[in-house]
């Protein structure tokens, strides 16, 4: 657990549920690429356009729905995290639940890579 008297990086933020911690690094990125899926489109009032409209899909057939939001998915990330490139999505969808898993590498450091999952429970 990282306190904001240990802050190595330039890019740090407070971490989620965790008072007094910070993400920094990879885990800021990873928070970051969670924040950006989770948020709808419209829902930051000084920044509508904010966010992803992934939720908005889920209602299409599996075909569709996994196309269209592994499509919002990348756009939503390559234009709010400039820091990564997307190697790729997965989505699975099933009758109560949706989870992304996104693969990326550093911009800068392609040799430097993580996974970050977003679950959304009780979609139905």
């Amino acid at each position: 657990m990282t306190t904001l008297n240990e802050i190595t990086y330039v890019d740090w933020q407070l971490k989620l549920n965790e008072i007094g911690s910070v993400s920094e690094g990879i885990e800021d990125i990873n928070q970051c690429i969670a924040i950006i899926l989770s948020t709808q489109k419209g829902s930051v009032p000084h920044r509508p356009t904010f966010g992803s409209d992934i939720l908005k899909y889920v209602d299409y057939p599996i075909n569709s729905a996994k196309a269209n939001i592994i499509r919002e998915t990348v756009d939503a990330i390559t234009l709010w995290e400039t820091r990564v490139n997307v190697d790729s999505v997965s989505v699975e969808i099933d009758e109560t639940q949706l989870k992304i898993k996104v693969q990326w590498s550093l911009k800068e450091d392609s040799s430097v890579s993580s996974t970050t999952e977003v679950n959304y429970d009780k979609i139905a």
